[in-house]
């Protein structure tokens, strides 16, 4: 894609998202029937969810959400950042573009929201501004500028309509997924739905978010590891946010590096989710790797985002807790207890797929107790091909699905996506010791 095709105006009525969505809808639709048709001509017998999740179909979807913005693009992310689990592997690599390809809002419309925020005259505060991204994203792009001071600075602008569209937005999209038989009938997910638009609230609020931001610069002041910008207090709006401009390269970049500064960088930024997690009682839930720079010649992690930063309910880190001491202990009975308390499996999936998910707690328990030197070889994928193969007749029995509440499920995310990093890395983590630390 052009920069040029990238500018593409934020649609903000309620009646355009959901024409858009309709588009979505419909192009997905004559995916299938062009899909089922061709497989019928080869003798096969198509099932409606083989034709729903194509590789065409998810970049026809992929590239409609990262039009949309917003809350409709922010769950296509979520879903995104599950490996494996809501969609085939082969359909990853299209749906990732949503974690960091967002289209530009187009000159006019940009100039317009900084209007909104500062006043006609807001050039009178840079002597430069970019107008063209650096950073495009589910809620806002971000933009590099110079102050009349001669300090430089990222500035974050919110995409017009964002607020106003989130309730629509979720609906709209999860009544898309019932509809298409993605998820179970029977499955309740009205509060995690709730908790949702709650958090996405709190996301598009910039003022909160530079208030996490200072948070965080206090809890890490001392902690060299990481590199926390400070938000321009003068500048700040509801929906503008100013900060510091600081120099690094995508995490991405990191793949190439050596394996000791791999190791070093995904270590520092799991250890931060534990603290967040067990010390801090707040803990940042968007793993989305565009949240971070690193920096080659210090090795210094910057973190960007603070808008999904959330509370972590006493009771929620004490169930993680024991998880991990049940973990550490080697105990499958245990871990498998903890699961079911946290409501990550349910009692008629031990029932039915009992001995599937006793090997696959094995797996991670041995890999946890045994590994060579202490060190989990992220790298090395057997461990995880393994469990993945007993999980999916688990996951296909979709009947049984169970779900935590919406709190783990926002932490779950982030450990997840931090899971996600590691293998994308290869790095090499001392895990258990790690875990030690915090039981």
């Amino acid at each position: 894609m052009s920069e040029r095709d990238r500018f593409r105006p934020v649609p903000q009525g309620r009646l355009s998202r959901l024409a858009a969505l309709g588009q979505i809808a419909g192009g997905v639709a004559s995916g299938m029937v062009a899909e089922g048709l061709g497989r019928l001509a080869r003798g096969e017998r198509p099932h409606l969810r083989d034709l729903l999740l194509t590789p065409s179909n998810a970049m026809k979807a992929a590239d409609q959400l990262s039009r949309m913005r917003g809350a409709a693009m922010k769950l296509g992310q979520m879903i995104s950042l599950e490996p494996g689990e809501f969609l085939p592997p082969e359909l990853q690599a299209i749906f990732s573009q949503l974690r960091a390809s967002a289209h530009f809002m187009p000159p006019s419309q940009l100039t317009a929201c900084l209007s909104d925020a500062w006043g006609p005259d807001w050039r009178r505060h840079f002597d430069r501004f970019d107008m063209v991204p650096i950073a495009a994203a589910s809620i806002g792009q971000v933009h590099r500028a110079v102050l009349t001071s001669g300090q430089a600075i990222a500035v974050k602008v919110q995409y017009p309509g964002v607020v106003r569209s989130i309730d629509s937005d979720i609906d709209n999209v999860a009544a898309f997924l019932r509809l298409s038989g993605l998820l179970p009938a029977g499955l309740d997910i009205t509060p995690h739905l709730a908790e949702a638009k709650r958090q996405l609230r709190e996301e598009a609020d910039y003022l909160r978010d530079a208030e996490e931001m200072r948070r965080f610069g206090r809890l890490l002041a001392d902690d060299t590891r990481f590199i926390v910008p400070s938000p321009v207090d003068t500048l700040l709006r509801p929906t503008v946010l100013p900060m510091d401009f600081v120099e690094g390269v995508p995490l991405e970049r990191l793949a190439a590096a050596s394996q000791a500064k791999r190791d070093a960088a995904v270590t520092a930024i799991s250890d931060l989710a534990l603290r967040e997690l067990f010390v801090f009682a707040h803990m940042q839930t968007d793993p989305n790797f565009a949240n971070y720079l690193w920096r080659p010649d210090d090795g210094r992690i910057v973190l960007l985002d603070f808008g999904a930063v959330r509370p972590v309910a006493p009771e929620s880190a004490d169930d993680y807790r024991r998880l991990l001491r049940a973990s550490l202990t080697g105990r499958v009975e245990d871990v498998r207890g903890a699961l079911i308390e946290m409501q990550y499996l349910s009692r008629a999936q031990v029932d039915r797929h009992g001995r599937l998910l006793v090997e696959m707690i094995s797996i991670v328990v041995d890999l946890v107790q045994n590994a060579p030197d202490g060190l989990i070889d992220f790298g090395d994928h057997s461990p995880i091909a393994r469990v993945r193969e007993r999980a999916l007749p688990v996951f296909a029995d979709r009947a049984l699905w169970a779900l935590p509440s919406p709190d783990k499920m926002f932490l779950q995310r982030k450990i997840t996506g931090l899971a996600f990093l590691a293998l994308k890395l290869r790095v090499r983590l001392p895990l258990a010791d790690m875990l030690r630390d915090y039981a």
